[in-house]
C-alpha cells in the first residue's frame, strides 16, 4: 500500500471583517449570475476557457482521482453535428419520453427541443465523467464518488465563467451517449453536461423566476 506523503498548507490567515467582506462580494458577484438560453456569436478567447478548465480541477474529489475529462468545442460542423444530435434525442424528450410532471417543471423556463445555443455560443464545454479508471495493461481500477466530485467541477467551472464576464447554461440531453461517439471519447468516460459558453446576445432574456431565501435553504442548530 502507497505511503501518503504531505506538505504544509499554504494558508494565509485572515481577520474576521475580511473574511465577511470577501464573502459578501463574491456572493454579490454570484448573485447576478443567470442562465440564459441566448448566446452572441462573438468570439472568447481560448486562454479564458482554459482558465476556467484550470479551475475546475482544482475541485476536490474522492480519493483525489479527478474523474473528468472538459473537451472544449469550437468547431462550427462539430457544433452542428453535436446540435442535431442533441435536437433529435430532445424532440423524443418533449414528444413523448418526458411525463407530464416533468413538462409541468419545465414550463415556467420556456424550454423545447430548439437547442440554438449548441451553435451559436462561441465554445462547448462537455463534461466527462471517468466512471472508472483504465491501468496501463487495459484492466478496469475502481474510481469512487465520481457523481459527486464531478458535480463539485463543474460548478467551480461555472462560477469561473460568470466571474470572468461570460454566461453559460447547463445543458443535459438525455440520452447522452451521442457525446461520446461525436467527440470520441473512451469507454470508461460517461458525457455529464454541456455547457455553452459566451457573451449573452444583445437581447438576451431569462425566466422571471427567483431564488429561495437563505431560510428556505440553510437551518442553524
Amino acid at each position: 500500500m502507497t505511503e501518503p506523503r504531505f506538505r504544509n498548507l499554504a494558508f494565509s490567515r485572515r481577520p474576521a471583517d475580511e473574511i465577511v467582506r470577501r464573502a459578501r462580494e463574491f456572493h454579490g458577484g454570484m448573485a447576478t449570475r443567470r442562465t440564459t438560453r441566448h448566446f452572441s456569436t462573438d468570439p472568447v478567447p481560448r486562454e479564458a476557457i482554459e482558465l476556467a478548465i484550470r479551475t475546475a480541477g482544482t475541485a476536490p474529489s474522492g480519493a483525489h482521482q479527478q474523474p473528468w475529462t472538459f473537451v472544449a468545442v469550437s468547431d462550427p460542423d462539430l457544433k452542428q453535428r453535436i446540435r442535431e444530435a442533441a435536437e433529435r434525442e430532445e424532440y423524443e424528450n418533449y414528444h413523448g419520453r418526458m411525463p407530464p410532471e416533468w413538462l409541468e417543471a419545465l414550463a415556467p423556463l420556456g424550454t423545447d427541443e430548439h437547442k440554438a445555443h449548441l451553435t451559436d455560443a462561441p465554445w462547448l464545454v462537455v463534461v466527462f465523467r471517468k466512471a472508472y479508471g483504465v491501468n496501463e495493461d487495459g484492466s478496469k481500477r475502481p474510481h469512487y464518488y465520481t457523481q459527486e466530485s464531478v458535480g463539485i467541477a463543474a460548478g467551480f467551472f461555472i462560477a469561473a465563467v460568470h466571474m470572468m464576464g461570460l454566461v453559460s447554461l447547463t445543458h443535459t440531453p438525455n440520452p447522452m451517449g451521442f457525446l461520446s461517439e461525436l467527440l470520441e471519447r473512451p469507454p470508461n468516460e460517461k458525457a455529464y453536461l454541456v455547457l455553452p459558453v459566451g457573451f449573452p446576445a444583445a437581447d438576451a432574456r431569462v425566466p422571471d423566476i427567483e431564488r429561495l431565501p437563505l431560510s428556505a435553504i440553510a437551518m442553524w442548530r
